[in-house]
């Protein structure tokens, strides 16, 4: 009888790339859920539930991000002081004009896991309300002779 190992990732086997996705014009659940699948890995065949093996996600325009249905002036955005009485509570459109990456980092963390897992893919995650990010030689890393050199 012959017996297989099942072969299983480790944390110093894991390969991050980095992603950009561009959240203009485009519906917020739709932006959120390709980050939240990108941020865990779902997208690798070597895929671990048990790990943090996702990738780097840039998301960029977040300003320009789109809401269905009444959601604009109906979603509530609560949040509590820690003092009695302290819960506040802001519209979509009144979040948008504070802070719109909150909104989409928001949803995103809605679907990750909770717990050291969900935290560690959350920090992967860089939202930008505009165009412009400071990520650019992370996207370019691996592109140069010196990358396709060590392929080779």
């Amino acid at each position: 009888m012959m017996t297989t190992k099942t072969f299983r990732l480790s944390g110093n086997d894991l390969d991050r790339r980095w992603h950009v996705l561009d959240a203009g014009g485009r519906p917020l659940g739709r932006v959120a859920n390709e980050a939240a699948r990108l941020l865990l890995g779902k997208h690798k065949p070597t895929y671990e539930p048990h790990l943090a093996m996702g990738d780097f996600v840039i998301v960029i325009n977040a300003s320009k991000v789109e809401v269905t249905g009444g959601k604009r002036d109906n979603k509530i955005y609560y949040r509590h002081t820690n003092y009695p009485g302290g819960l506040r509570a802001r519209s979509f459109q009144e979040q948008m004009n504070r802070d719109s990456t909150r909104v989409i980092e928001r949803a995103v963390k809605g679907m990750l896991p909770s717990g050291v897992r969900g935290r560690a893919m959350l920090r992967m995650l860089k939202v930008y309300p505009d165009q412009t990010h400071p990520h650019q030689a992370q996207l370019a890393a691996g592109t140069g002779a010196r990358a396709r050199k060590s392929a080779e």
